[in-house]
């Protein structure tokens, strides 16, 4: 559990710092990404919403994390690969998994929301952050163990 703790907190600040980079670069407001993830609680109004407001960006931040978390523990039950790149493949996989929980097993309320105002191309920079993220967590994790 220590593991997947140390995992959620490095995939939500990376999730987290992608999601502003993205929105800003994309929609001209840093924080219309983080609302629109707000919408399973607020509805797609929330998508529509560019600047910060607590309601929004907080609660969407929130949830963010939340599904960090979630994450990490999947990345942290799949059994380690062997190999050179073997945490880098491990995350990789794991946000695959999640790309495809995302958005082709949950009902479309609870998908993150970031699809409402990203292009392809920034969902794919969100996903591939993700991936690099878990990887990260991976190495950090092998090296603590030697």
């Amino acid at each position: 559990m220590r593991n997947a703790l140390a995992t959620a907190g490095l995939t939500t600040a990376a999730t987290t710092l992608a999601a502003l980079i993205i929105s800003k670069s994309e929609t001209g407001s840093a924080t219309a990404g983080l609302n629109a993830t707000s919408h399973i609680l607020w509805g797609d109004e929330a998508a529509r919403v560019d600047g910060f407001e607590p309601k929004y960006t907080v609660v969407g931040g929130l949830i963010n994390a939340g599904a960090m978390l979630a994450w990490s523990v999947v990345h942290e039950a799949i059994p380690r690969p062997r190999g050179t790149f073997a945490p880098i493949t491990k995350g990789l996989l794991t946000s695959g998994v999640a790309y495809l929980t995302d958005y082709r097993v949950v009902p479309a309320r609870l998908t993150p929301g970031f699809e409402k105002r990203f292009s392809p191309r920034g969902m794919a920079w969100m996903y591939g952050v993700l991936g690099a993220a878990f990887g990260l967590a991976g190495l950090f994790a092998a090296r603590h163990r030697h």
